[in-house]
């Protein structure tokens, strides 16, 4: 099942060109660009792990591939996203956030329904625990 988290979502994965662009774009609105990882992709988590520090006063998107490369060398087997953080009074927000890794085997999600006082339902997520075959 592939996540659905941040910009771009719902089209095929970027290439690596495409993620330079967006990148760049970042860069051309004076945003700065972080590198994160985790193997939780809950849509609750937003505790990512950082690759280095946000990258400000960056003017060639070059630079944010080559630690991009160095991440997806060490950390392959997780998610990866990139995010511009626009710092500009008013903003102070994350404005792109988008997956540029994804692991071999995606995690799972199933929707959970409880029925609690006065008929009020509620929903939650709950990762799938992945079947092992026995040796």
């Amino acid at each position: 099942m592939k996540m659905t988290q941040g910009c771009f979502s719902y089209l095929p994965d970027l290439t690596d060109d495409q993620i330079t662009r967006q990148v760049q774009y970042c860069l051309a609105n004076g945003w700065a660009v972080n590198i994160e990882f985790t193997d939780d992709p809950h849509p609750r988590n937003t505790y990512w792990e950082m690759w280095g520090l946000p990258m400000f006063d960056l003017q060639d998107a070059a630079g944010v591939m080559m630690e991009l490369a160095e991440c997806r060398r060490v950390y392959g087997d997780r998610y990866i996203r990139i995010s511009g953080f626009d710092a500009s009074h008013g903003w102070e927000s994350v404005r792109l956030s988008f997956l540029v890794n994804r692991p071999p085997q995606e995690a799972e999600f199933d929707l959970v329904r409880q029925e609690t006082a006065g008929r009020a339902i509620r929903y939650t997520t709950v990762r799938r625990q992945t079947e092992r075959a026995s040796p």
